[in-house]
């Protein structure tokens, strides 16, 4: 018996290894056949320095896909040829004239423009995480031309004009009026879903082609503004002097406080605070403060600080945390901030009892659901942040017997005049039910009287 199992076992093993050597073949050609051909969703280059532009993973995407998709306008290659973003296409013609007028006075022409982003095109693949199918001459006239639109765009907005003919400089003037001749100033709703579309990360060019082209056609003077500057005051932002990988990444870098990302050393106290409504409870206290940045938070004596969230797009913050997510070198500021609300925000009416969250910010589910969103499946170290000591310091008050029980028990009991009437009963009914009690026992267990 056991040489025919044996005998049956050997049958199968030779049947099984000629089995698996023809699969092996078939997947050995398929590798290399694969190996020949470059990867094009996400290529070796997306783990570099140099790639800045990605695409949204889908794991942040599903929840909230509206956020990251451009609504009228398409920049780059991600989006590029869809039916939707046509009327704006026609206009990037337009625009483009625009700025060549502005760049005869240097002498410059459309073909200086090409030449200029054809010397980049190797750098410019090297920005995106996916393989661009596009040709060299495609790619090239595509960022030529959805540069100059951006670049025209600011000018148009920040009113450049020439101050003096005889010594030529660009200063930045109020906002043009709508223009007649372009159709765009005439429509006011195209403006918003522009200033979004450009801050999308799937809608990005890289800022080293935006400088270029800037450079060529506007030019930054010693008294004349940087291309900085007239993309801050487009997004209504002030200015500061830094250049981000692109657009998104210059305004997101306007938002990072003074404070710096720390590594600070294990502590039983690292870990997410609870909710605004239970750490009020355990004594901490919450002000509103004024301070150039949103994401500045303060932890001081027992009172947690946050600037009043009053002109803020959702959008915009999803689409931070998206890059910080995806670049390899990217601070976490935005992650940390929208992970530190995303805990408090739990409690409705909480903040903006307290004058944190202003009414038309939203409801409080749209505030909870939204920072409940921006904080979901992102990778997020505790231990190296801008807020660890914040994080820390509260956990340690919160754990702190003294600042738990007192102040959890008057917050439970003597919040409102009913909860203390009811607790003020509750007492009574407790000390009149133990005076009963002690006398039964005392006249049962009463020793008698001694003999006269």
């Amino acid at each position: 018996m056991p040489k025919e199992s044996n005998s049956h076992g050997d049958h199968i093993a030779e049947s099984s290894v000629h089995h698996v050597v023809h699969i092996d073949e078939s997947f050995l050609s398929e590798v290399e056949r694969s190996m020949q051909e470059l990867p094009r969703l996400l290529t070796t280059g997306a783990r570099r320095e140099s790639c800045c532009i990605f695409r949204v993973p889908q794991s942040l995407s599903e929840n909230n896909k509206k956020a990251y998709h451009p609504y009228i306008v398409s920049i780059g290659p991600f989006h590029h040829g869809k039916t939707q973003f046509q009327m704006i296409q026609e206009q990037k013609w337009w625009f483009l004239g625009d700025l060549l007028l502005l760049a005869e006075s240097k002498r410059v022409v459309l073909n200086d423009f090409f030449e200029a982003v054809a010397l980049m095109e190797k750098e410019i693949r090297k920005s995106y995480s996916e393989t661009l199918e596009l040709d060299g001459w495609d790619l090239i006239r595509m960022m030529v031309l959805d540069g100059c639109f951006i670049i025209e765009l600011f000018c148009q907005v920040a009113s450049i004009v020439l101050a003096d003919l005889d010594n030529p400089f660009l200063t930045i003037a109020k906002k043009v009026p709508a223009d007649p001749h372009n159709p765009l100033s005439t429509m006011a709703w195209v403006f918003p879903f522009l200033m979004r579309d450009l801050l999308r990360l799937e809608n990005q060019i890289p800022y080293f082609v935006l400088q270029k082209l800037f450079d060529l056609s506007v030019g930054s003077g010693k008294d004349g503004p940087s291309l900085t500057k007239l993309a801050l005051w487009f997004f209504n932002c002030t200015y500061y002097d830094k250049e981000g990988k692109h657009l998104l990444d210059l305004f997101r870098l306007s938002f990072i406080p003074d404070c710096k990302e720390e590594v600070r050393r294990p502590s039983r106290f690292f870990h997410l605070i609870q909710s605004a409504k239970k750490l009020e409870q355990a004594g901490v206290k919450f002000k509103s403060r004024k301070t150039h940045s949103i994401l500045d938070v303060k932890f001081r004596n027992g009172v947690l600080k946050i600037r009043v969230l009053d002109d803020f797009l959702s959008p915009l913050f999803l689409n931070f945390v998206a890059f910080e997510q995806c670049y390899r070198d990217s601070s976490m500021y935005i992650t940390t901030y929208a992970t530190i609300m995303g805990c408090l925000i739990n409690a409705p009416n909480f903040l903006g009892d307290h004058k944190i969250i202003e009414n038309y910010f939203g409801t409080d589910k749209e505030i909870a659901r939204f920072f409940n969103n921006v904080g979901k499946d992102v990778a997020f170290d505790i231990h190296r942040t801008y807020l660890s000591k914040v994080f820390e310091e509260v956990n340690e008050i919160c754990q702190n017997y003294r600042h738990v029980r007192w102040p959890g028990f008057m917050h439970t009991y003597f919040n409102t005049p009913w909860s203390f009437m009811s607790a003020a009963a509750a007492v009574s009914l407790l000390l009149l039910a133990m005076t009963q009690t002690f006398y039964t026992v005392y006249q049962n267990y009463k020793p008698a009287d001694p003999p006269k």
